[in-house]
């Protein structure tokens, strides 16, 4: 008889499960994508990381520090990451959140001259056919890169 916490202990995990479906995403150094953030939740796949593939129309790939000011832009120009959305699991954000923002959305926040700091370990290399590296660099969150994992 076979012990079945050593058959549960056997089967993959979660993040297993999506590693062996989805392979190895890159950040923008061309090294491991980090987690951007799990509280709250974001990614286009609600993973935590801002891996992004053709799936992902928008680019949901850069993994930005929310300040109050760009959620106000983002808002005035349709995007309302302020309002919670229960029926989407969304809680809504506030300043200092990490979240995983349309490279589009950053680049049009830019500049409007909003942009918020950029986790360029937790953003994905897609970003980069759309935003040049060495203004995402200007906007680098120089802080604990690991917090809100």
């Amino acid at each position: 008889m076979e012990d079945s916490r050593l058959a549960k202990k056997s089967r993959p995990g979660l993040s297993q499960v999506y590693l062996l479906r989805f392979p190895m995403h890159t950040n923008i150094y061309g090294e491991a994508l980090l987690p951007c953030s799990s509280n709250p939740m974001t990614g286009f796949y609600r993973n935590g990381c801002c891996d992004s593939n053709d799936d992902d129309v928008f680019v949901h790939s850069v993994c930005v520090i929310v300040t109050q000011e760009f959620l106000e832009f983002s808002k005035s120009v349709g995007n309302d990451l302020i309002t919670p959305h229960p029926e989407w699991s969304f809680p809504g954000l506030v300043a200092g959140d990490r979240w995983c923002l349309c490279a589009s959305r950053w680049a049009e926040a830019w500049q409007a001259g909003v942009a918020p700091f950029v986790v360029l370990e937790a953003t994905h290399e897609k970003t980069l056919d759309i935003v040049p590296l060495n203004e995402l660099v200007k906007f680098a969150f120089k802080g604990n890169i690991h917090q809100n994992e």
